[in-house]
This record gives structure tokens, sequence and C-alpha cells, in this order.
């Protein structure tokens, strides 16, 4: 059933691809009729069996056993216009110190699956026009991906100077009329524009009290990266290419993952003239500039005066996607942009581990040793890039540290869980995924 759900809807959506690509100038009108069973069924197979219930308490596996007959109401009330956009719970969760909080939003099961399939919709529709060096919650596309874009970009345009910029609670502060506005240029369609006002307009429920916002994408809904992403292509995307490139005396790049994003430029007063372009450019579409967390970087390479005064003095560096970006020797002895784990980053993963194995130091130990494998295993998976090895060794090091201390607190005896001890233990009985590159670039 998931195989034929999955093939149908990789039809359809080839189907709409081609409609958006014979009409590049129009929006599209027909697009409801695909919500069809089929449809939502395979919206509902990529909902996260896991994830936490919304207001009404439901969890996905208590939607799906009665599936049919839930998704045939669902698709009633959602063409028919009469489904109303629940409110995202929100709650608060500890960030890796447990000291410090931030708010999560949580959609109901049946808000998770519509706007997924909303999502569905659109992305045959966006994914023709997005820019190639857009990179955040797109399909195929990643984090890594990004990264290795900047690399290459730094290579091919000689970048002597990169444009970190911060933009001020984007999510929170996105236009809905605006949005609405870039959102019809593509979408005609009734039924999805309803939707995607819906659910800007759900509100948000905390402790019991409910309040609505007039700007910002929908908390923790699937929705929003794509409605970001609309928002950004057209305010910073489609400017870069079409205004700031052809008049740069120099060459450039950008590279964006959702939010966050870097520039990178050939000459100082490129870069330059963009920063300065950059607050009234979003200021017209309701965004703020941070400027004290955008900074234009010194970032050529060490000894290259073709730049004037980039010959003189360190490099900077910037952080982008939790690495910090430097130069650095390669082993052949030549300069090369080198990434390693961000310093706040390394500090709050190493402060997550030390609260996770507090906290769990009674459970088995056979138990404790299988999760905090699985923990070093996601953590080389995200942070073990070429050239980054030393940090993930750190982590791997600094991680059996927190381990072997508090199992050792956990027992009166005299000997406890002594280093020895627990040096053989990791060695022998309960062997420990050691650090390991996983993405090698080259």
């Amino acid at each position: 059933m998931n195989t034929e759900s999955a093939k149908s809807v990789s039809t359809k959506q080839r189907r709409i691809a081609e409609l958006a690509e014979r009409h590049q100038q129009e929006g599209l009108s027909t697009l409801g009729h695909y919500l069809d069973m089929e449809w939502m069924k395979e919206a509902y197979r990529r909902v996260r069996k896991e994830s936490a219930p919304g207001v009404d308490g439901e969890t996905v596996a208590e939607y799906g056993r009665e599936l049919e007959r839930n998704l045939e109401e669902l698709i009633g009330r959602a063409k028919s216009g009469s489904y109303k956009a629940p409110p995202v719970k929100r709650v608060y969760i500890a960030k890796g110190d447990g000291k410090e909080k931030r708010p999560i939003g949580m959609p109901t099961v049946e808000d998770k699956i519509l706007q997924r399939a909303v999502v569905m919709l659109l992305e045959p529709i966006y994914e023709r026009e997005f820019c190639d060096f857009s990179y955040g919650f797109r399909p195929g596309r990643s984090a890594h991906q990004a990264l290795e874009a900047i690399w290459q970009g730094i290579r091919r345009t000689r970048t002597a100077w990169v444009l970190d910029v911060d933009i001020r609670a984007f999510f929170d502060t996105l236009d809905h009329g605006m949005l609405m506005e870039m959102l019809q240029k593509r979408v005609k369609d009734g039924v999805i524009l309803k939707l995607v006002a819906k659910w800007l307009k759900a509100g948000v429920m905390e402790a019991g009290a409910l309040s609505y916002s007039e700007a910002g994408t929908p908390q923790g809904g699937v929705i929003s990266p794509m409605l970001s992403n609309i928002y950004l292509h057209e305010v910073l995307d489609e400017w870069f290419e079409a205004a700031v490139k052809p008049r740069l005396t120099g060459q450039g790049f950008m590279v964006r993952y959702a939010d966050d994003f870097v520039m990178g430029f050939e000459c100082k007063e490129d870069a330059e003239r963009v920063m300065k372009a950059l607050p009234g450019r979003f200021g017209r579409y309701g965004l703020k500039i941070h400027e004290g967390k955008t900074r234009l970087v010194k970032f050529g390479r060490p000894g290259d005066e073709s730049d004037g005064e980039n010959g003189s003095g360190k490099p900077e560096t910037f952080d982008f996607l939790g690495f910090t970006h430097y130069w650095g020797k390669s082993r052949q002895g030549h300069w090369t942009v080198r990434r390693k784990t961000a310093r706040k980053r390394f500090s709050r993963a190493m402060k997550t581990v030390n609260k996770w194995c507090r906290e769990n130091r009674h459970r088995p130990l056979k138990e404790l040793m299988q999760e905090l494998g699985q923990k070093l295993r996601g953590h080389y998976a995200y942070y073990g890039i070429t050239g980054n090895f030393r940090s993930i060794a750190e982590y791997f090091a600094g991680a059996i540290r927190q381990m072997q201390k508090w199992l050792n607190r956990r027992s009166r005896k005299a000997d406890g869980m002594s280093w020895e001890r627990f040096m053989n233990l990791i060695r022998a009985v309960y062997p420990l995924p050691p650090p390991r590159i996983v993405h090698s670039y080259r």
C-alpha cells in the first residue's frame, strides 16, 4: 500500500511540475483535486510516527487506527472549506545546559498530515524555481551540501570578504499579507490558499491561554519551511541573482540554508555596498537585519594581496551551520579553507551529553552504553566532515569522561567505577563507536 501510494504521488507530482513549467508566469488553479485518498495516505506515511500530540492529545498511532475514515473526513473538510486549523500547542524544552529553554510548536496529527499533503503539492511547483544556492528543507539537499557549496564558492570566486548575515527573528516576523501575495503568483487554487491562510491565523495555545500573531510562520508545522523558502526566494535569492550579481565589479556567490546565509565577494567595495543595501531591502518586506550579529569578515587566502589590503594581517573566521570556517594548511602544505565544530555548538553538545549522563546514570549499564553509542554516531553523522577529526575526537573523549564520572558517583563502593575499570568495560564488553569522518570532501 505504501509503495503504491508513493508511486501514485510521484506520478502526480511530475504532472504538476510539467504544468508549472508550461505556465511559468501564471498561477495554477487546479491543485485541490490532487488531495485524494492515495495522496493523503502518502502524507500520513511521511509524518513521524513518534511525533508528540497537539492540543487534542491524539497520537499518530491513534489516528491511524481508523485511517481511511479519518482521511476521508479530512479530505471532505479541506475541500469544502470547513476545515478549522487548530491552535498549535507550545511547550518549552531545555537547551544543552538545562538553564535556558526554547519554545517548540506541536500541531495536531491531522494538521501535520494536511500540511504535509500541501507541501507535497507545492514542491513540484517551486523546486524548479528555487535558486541552486538554496539548500534548507528541500528534497535531496542537505546542510553538508551547503557547506560544500561554500568551500567551492570561495575557491571559484577568489573570495576575499565574507558577509555573515543574521535576520532578526525571521520566523516570527514574516509578513502574512506579503507571503500570501507571493504564493498567489504561482498558486490560484482556492482550497490551497484558504488552508495556508488558516494555518497562518491558527494561533498558539500555551498553558491554557490562546494567543494570535499577525506575523510569522506556523510554529512546528511542516508547511513553515516551505513558506519561508518561498518568502526568502523573492526577498533575497532573486534579488541577489537579478540585482546584485550583475552590478558586482568582482566575483561573488551566496549560500542560503533556511534563514541562515552567507555571501562571498572578491572585492571589498562590493561587499560593503551589499551590506549597506540589505537593511533597506529586508525592511520593505517587514524583516530586520540583526546589526549586532551581521558582520563583514576579512577572509582572503593568506598572502594573497590581489585585493589591496587583503594580504596584510591574519584572515578572520566565520560560523555557518555549526562549523567555524578558517584558513589552514593541508597535508601537502597548501592553504585551504578548513572547518571545525563551532565553539558554541561544541559547548552545547558537551553540556547536553553531561546532562543526559547525570539524569540516566541509574539505568542498566547495557542500555546506557547502547544509547551513548547512538549519541556518538549521531554526532559523527553531522560533525564528522573532512578536517574536523580533532573536534569529534574531543567530543568522544569528553562524552566518555562524563559517563565514567556519573557511573562512578552512583556507587558507594570504594573503587566504584574507576577509570581503569570503565576503559576495560568499553574495550571488551560495551565497545563504543570511535570518532570517524562520515562526510569526505575533496
